[in-house]
């Protein structure tokens, strides 16, 4: 073993206690609860367009503001989060096989859904916001279908970017495992830090578990079907819809005028479907 190596592992096992602590707490606070957000937020488009668009706009309403708060909140946690999951899984031991006590079945569901969701979210930033925002770059991944979703004509371009069955199926694994992930590491959670010891205790925080688990996978499911299930005609009047509220979004002040946010440039509404397309 190297002299760095010897170095870094002796790192991480001197603040083991800190940094198992800490990556427990990022997964449920923020990334745990921008997951609830999220698939909330995603849920109300099976309300209606206007109830999705509205919750889009107030997300970007922080303007230049917003890349900052992506990264404090979301990005720097979630790399960390899942950089120290990938320690935990190559030093920890599973023993599944020798042992079939269910918590040792959750370790190895746990770890699993952990990699599952990592590849998810890694194409799923790449498919609908192209990971950067830089011209240089989105010229080069939108003609290969990629960064599709435009945050002015949410509605639309989400459910165009849905079309098929690669990636709803996909999108529908990812999801699920993300909110099994989420439920059974709030237990895991909940264990390293003490707040249930005991065998009681314990298959108590296992059934607030798994009902949070449950409530989050019907709202989970709730935002797939709001994306999957609109044909493309539903989104040529999603658009108009759009067109509308971007109108009044920007005259009120809600949100500055951003043609790179939108997919329909005023002078090209005749045909919103092919705007939405391109």
């Amino acid at each position: 073993m190297s002299f760095s190596s010897e170095t870094e592992t002796s790192f991480f096992l001197r603040h083991e206690f800190a940094i198992r602590r800490l990556h427990s707490l990022l997964g449920i606070v923020p990334l745990g609860l921008y997951m609830v957000i999220h698939l909330a937020t995603n849920a109300s488009l099976l309300n209606a367009p206007e109830t999705f668009q509205r919750a889009v706009y107030l997300i970007h309403s922080p303007g230049k503001l917003l890349p900052l708060i992506e990264w404090g909140l979301i990005f720097s946690p979630l790399v960390f989060h899942a950089a120290i999951g990938v320690w935990i899984s190559k030093t920890g031991k599973i023993n599944s096989g020798q042992y079939r006590f269910a918590s040792n079945r959750r370790y190895t569901f746990q770890r699993w859904t952990g990699v599952i969701a990592l590849v998810y979210l890694f194409f799923h930033i790449l498919h609908l916001h192209g990971w950067f925002h830089s011209d240089f770059w989105l010229a080069i991944v939108r003609p290969q279908g990629f960064a599709t979703f435009r945050p002015f004509n949410a509605a639309s371009t989400l459910v165009l970017a849905m079309e098929g069955y690669v990636w709803p199926a996909f999108y529908f694994v990812g999801v699920m495992s993300c909110v099994y992930h989420f439920a059974n590491g709030l237990w895991t959670a909940g264990i390293t830090w003490g707040l249930w010891v005991s065998p009681k205790a314990q298959a108590r925080a296992s059934k607030l578990c798994t009902a949070i688990g449950v409530g989050l996978a019907v709202v989970g499911t709730s935002a797939w079907w709001a994306a999957v299930s609109p044909s493309a005609e539903d989104a040529a009047a999603m658009v108009k819809i759009e067109e509308r509220m971007y109108q009044s979004a920007t005259a009120s002040g809600m949100v500055t005028d951003n043609p790179d946010k939108r997919s329909n440039p005023p002078e090209a509404t005749e045909n919103p479907i092919e705007v939405a397309n391109e």
